[in-house]
């Protein structure tokens, strides 16, 4: 199938005006990402609140979001700990807001985004042990919080859901926080990966594998860390015993074929996996409902996913 009219146009419109994909400069990019946010926004759904809150990580105080849905009968819901994309290096609660509000409003639960420690200032494991940390905060304070300590999934896109991967095998290992769901959209699984998405996907369509690397150098400057489970989760020995996958995939994404390969392992393993595969979109899309119609689409499939694992009603 061909590159999607709608993403035919933004990856148009982003080469005209020369959007800096692989530039050597991270605020560079941060400027552009977060720029970026307006064109994309979509509505969302009225939600009953949104709150900033802040939570000792292990290397000082993390920014939290705190989408909570409407819910007239008072009763303890669900929580997503969602995790943003952009490379580790770029993205923030701003920049997935319009995503978190819709999953919050569709799903009927709380969504708690993490404004995770970004690279190149903090490297791995950085956000990586933020990401757990917020879960385990979460879970920690879920009566005071109105949440149902026993329904809780983690989430997020791109460098979000290898995040959410990596934080579901530790949690795994560690045996403290039972998950429900895994809500994998295009996410990095493996950076010593080498297929064919990244050979035929890897240059024209938005994320670049040039771009990929330079990602990769910020965040993972050892080489030797990039087979770190907690960084590339396809490389853990062992994946059994994770919680249910629903994992999202862009048919023109450098990242593509990682997901299908990791779904795999994952089944192999007698992990419940769900897959649902775009056609003809970009990696990113999820973000542009404002432009892509089929990203709200999928955000619905990921909001269905969400209700299914914590038993909600539609």
């Amino acid at each position: 199938m061909p590159l999607h009219p709608q993403c035919q146009t933004i990856v148009d419109a982003a080469k005209a005006a020369g959007v800096p994909f692989e530039a050597d400069d991270f605020v560079t990019m941060r400027k552009f990402y977060t720029g970026s946010t307006a064109i994309y926004r979509h509505s969302t759904p009225a939600l009953d609140s949104v709150a900033n809150l802040v939570f000792a990580g292990p290397a000082g105080n993390v920014p939290l979001r705190m989408y909570r849905p409407h819910n007239p009968s008072g009763q303890m819901l669900p929580v997503l700990v969602f995790y943003h994309g952009g490379g580790w290096v770029v993205g923030d609660l701003d920049t997935h807001d319009h995503v978190c509000r819709y999953l919050a409003g569709h799903a009927g639960v709380v969504v708690a985004a993490v404004d995770y420690r970004l690279a190149p200032e903090h490297k791995f494991p950085a956000a990586f042990d933020d990401a757990c940390a917020a879960v385990r905060w979460i879970t920690g304070k879920a009566s005071d919080l109105g949440i149902d300590r026993s329904r809780v999934a983690v989430g997020g896109d791109s460098a979000g859901g290898n995040l959410a991967a990596a934080v579901a095998l530790a949690l795994r290992d560690e045996g403290d926080v039972p998950l429900s769901l895994q809500l994998l959209i295009y996410p990095a699984l493996d950076f010593t990966a080498d297929n064919d998405s990244l050979r035929d996907n890897g240059k024209g369509y938005m994320l670049t594998r040039a771009a990929m690397e330079q990602f990769s150098d910020w965040y993972l400057p050892k080489r030797i860390t990039r087979t770190d489970p907690h960084a590339s989760p396809q490389l853990a020995a062992d994946h059994s015993g994770l919680p249910a996958a629903f994992i999202q995939t862009a048919e023109f994404d450098p990242l593509r074929d990682e997901a299908i390969a990791y779904s795999a392992t994952l089944r192999q393993a007698g992990v419940p996996v769900e897959h649902r595969h775009y056609e003809g979109m970009i990696h990113g899309f999820a973000r542009m409902g404002g432009k892509v119609d089929t990203a709200l689409t999928a955000l619905d499939d990921a909001a269905a996913a969400l209700r299914g694992a914590f038993g909600s009603a539609s």
